[in-house]
């Protein structure tokens, strides 16, 4: 239980690390989409690749950040069933939801985005756009980024409800608890 309470922590810690290191692209993602509306708007011009890189910017900060969002509980779910519930019957419905919803999801987005990432590293694929911005390849890498974080927290969710019906949640550092409101 020990060693389950462990990959739960670094799962966490891991997911906690790159949720809030990727989260500082979106001011920069904020400040280069009003560059490309100024330059368009009051000196009606535009640089192809900037528009690529905030667009690029903020997919790679979405993708980077899904994890740490499941981390946190920032995901959309019913609340009027879960908010109320005991931290067991939070288990249950995590657990639930983990096997039979994300962890199948996963699979998919691998196996469908696996040889998807693969051909456009093998074109070095870029922009579409004439001028745009090289290396199109790196940004589609962060679909399979995505993939692994929020498997991982999702496997982690699932040991912590494991843990959680075993009577055993004080193994978990305090911020990874279930909460009674």
């Amino acid at each position: 239980m020990h060693a389950i309470a462990s990959f739960v922590s670094a799962v966490g810690r891991l997911n906690g690390f790159v949720g809030k290191t990727f989260a500082w692209l979106a001011p920069l993602g904020a400040l280069l989409c009003f560059t490309v509306v100024v330059q368009r708007y009051l000196f009606s011009t535009t640089q192809l690749w900037l528009q690529d890189l905030y667009v690029w910017v903020n997919g790679a900060m979405f993708m980077a950040v899904a994890g740490y969002t499941l981390l946190i509980d920032g995901h959309v779910r019913v609340d009027i069933l879960y908010r109320p519930a005991s931290p067991r019957r939070k288990a249950i419905l995590d657990l639930v939801g983990v096997l039979i919803f994300l962890l199948p999801f996963c699979a998919v987005v691998w196996l469908w985005g696996f040889e998807y990432v693969q051909r456009a590293w093998m074109l070095r694929e870029g922009s579409a756009n004439p001028g745009g911005m090289p290396g199109l390849f790196i940004l589609k890498t962060f679909i399979l980024v995505f993939d692994v974080l929020v498997c991982l927290q999702g496997i982690a969710m699932a040991l912590r409800s494991i843990l959680v019906l075993n009577g055993r949640e004080e193994l978990l550092p305090a911020q990874y608890r279930y909460t009674k409101e």
